[in-house]
């Protein structure tokens, strides 16, 4: 009897059982759980993965930013330190020494080239659990810092009222100054500087008058005229036609019987210095430089930038084939937006001032030409009838055209992209006016006194590293 009551109760738990399970099989509560959990599971990994990435970045910044300030450094060519080590000393002081893998210098006359890998492993917290333990965080860089191509044009006043209290020898020392902070050995090749000193007019030289299309007079000096178109424009041809200036002096001779001070100066330390990197040749041109006669600003503007000008290239070009030019600066003046810096910087300590000039009646002849370069102007008339000077000489420019060439010839410049820097030089209201709307801008001008132009001409030498120094 117990027995069966013990079968009939087992009998029907397992029914129970199986209506259970079959009721289990058939109902559809619960079955989401399993998905759940297992995007749970992804999303944990995922936003874990994410952690990782975000690490990974910060410290790829971190270390790329130390990288990119130690290479920029090492590549500064006025820091006389060794190159790798300035690398690696930066990465020591940012506690980063084992990450560096590689310093790379190469350096030459003008430049300096500084490259850098580094690799931190960074240790993983959530990826390892897929398998990747570590990423590496890998960074490079490269800073270069170059000379790059410059022209100069130095013009320098060397006009008679430069004899006032001291101005020439200050003007040269600040001058040499000048020079030897814009030519160093680091320049080599790369930047040009040429002199114009300019008076009256503008001693262009035999070498250079010769290879342009002048008419040439006479022997004893070598300056040329320009006519008012000459100066809507930066451009010095070889081609165009000139008329080459009559040498003549208002009222000075020497003991060896020809004039010693005439308007177109004819010293070679007058000449035109063109695109020139020897500078022991350049302050030697520098101290020998006198006071000689008038202001003609517009002139020595005007060559200034006529030897930016690229239509000056054959000249150049033929200047360097007879060895009167360095090999360096074939090619030059460059072409407008080549790369080079064109720059000017102009200097004076007056106006421009009435320039007069012979006639071509009392010029005409070679007998004529070596009368006045024997005899005054001055003396002539004066045993004459000081009212004959009119009959002999003209105006060549008046002061108001000086000033109107002179402006219109530094716009031109400065639409060709020519940065231009002025300085007056002890000058007057009047003078100072014209100098700054030459310049570039306001704060290219200087009006200095007295010492203070050295300070000027030392400002605009550091100005104009820095342009033509990059990075």
């Amino acid at each position: 009897m117990i027995d069966l009551a013990t079968s009939l109760c087992d009998s029907r738990v397992a029914a129970r059982l199986r209506r259970r399970l079959r009721s289990f099989g058939r109902s559809e509560s619960g079955a989401m759980i399993p998905l759940v959990v297992f995007f749970l599971l992804v999303t944990l990994l995922l936003g874990g993965m994410g952690v990782d990435f975000m690490r990974h970045e910060y410290e790829r910044a971190k270390l790329q930013s130390t990288l990119d300030r130690a290479v920029l450094a090492a590549a500064n060519t006025k820091n006389d330190l060794d190159p790798e080590e300035v690398v690696r000393d930066y990465f020591a002081k940012a506690g980063m020494s084992d990450y560096l893998q590689s310093v790379t210098v190469d350096a030459g006359h003008g430049y300096r080239t500084v490259s850098a890998v580094a690799k931190n492993p960074m240790q993983t917290r959530f990826l390892a659990a897929v398998g990747q333990p570590t990423i590496d965080v890998n960074v490079g860089g490269t800073a270069e810092e170059s000379i790059g191509d410059a022209e100069v044009s130095l013009v320098l006043d060397i006009s008679g009222s430069m004899r006032s209290n001291q101005r020439i020898s200050r003007m040269r020392d600040a001058a040499k100054e000048f020079v030897d902070t814009v030519i160093s050995e680091d320049t080599l090749g790369t930047v040009s500087l040429s002199i114009v000193p300019y008076t009256s007019q503008v001693n262009a030289g035999p070498e250079i008058l010769s290879r342009l299309n002048v008419l040439q007079l006479q022997g004893y000096s070598h300056c040329m005229e320009f006519n008012s178109a000459d100066f809507d424009t930066t451009e010095i041809s070889p081609t165009s036609f000139h008329i080459q200036f009559p040498h003549f002096s208002v009222g000075s001779y020497s003991s060896s019987g020809l004039i010693s001070d005439p308007g177109c100066p004819q010293e070679s330390y007058e000449r035109i210095t063109p695109f020139s990197q020897n500078a022991t040749a350049l302050k030697d041109q520098i101290s020998d430089m006198r006071p000689r006669q008038n202001t003609s600003i517009h002139l020595g503007m005007k060559w200034a930038a006529g030897l930016l000008d690229p239509a000056f290239q054959p000249v150049i070009a033929d200047m360097v084939d007879d060895g009167l030019v360095d090999q360096d600066f074939d090619g030059r003046p460059q072409n407008w937006g080549a790369g080079a810096l064109k720059t000017i910087v102009l200097m004076t300590d007056g106006v421009n001032v009435r320039t007069r000039r012979l006639k071509p009646e009392v010029y005409e002849t070679p007998d004529m030409r070596a009368f006045w370069a024997r005899n005054p102007l001055f003396n002539v008339t004066n045993d004459m009838d000081y009212r004959l000077d009119d009959y002999f000489y003209e105006d060549a420019y008046t002061y108001n055209q000086g000033n109107t060439y002179l402006q219109r010839v530094c716009d031109a410049a400065k639409e060709k992209g020519v940065i231009i820097w002025t300085i007056g030089f002890e000058v007057s209201n009047n003078g100072a006016n014209e100098m700054e709307e030459c310049a570039s801008s306001p704060a290219h001008f200087y009006r200095v006194e007295g010492l203070e132009i050295q300070e000027a001409f030392a400002s605009i030498a550091r100005q104009l590293n820095a342009l033509h120094l990059t990075n």
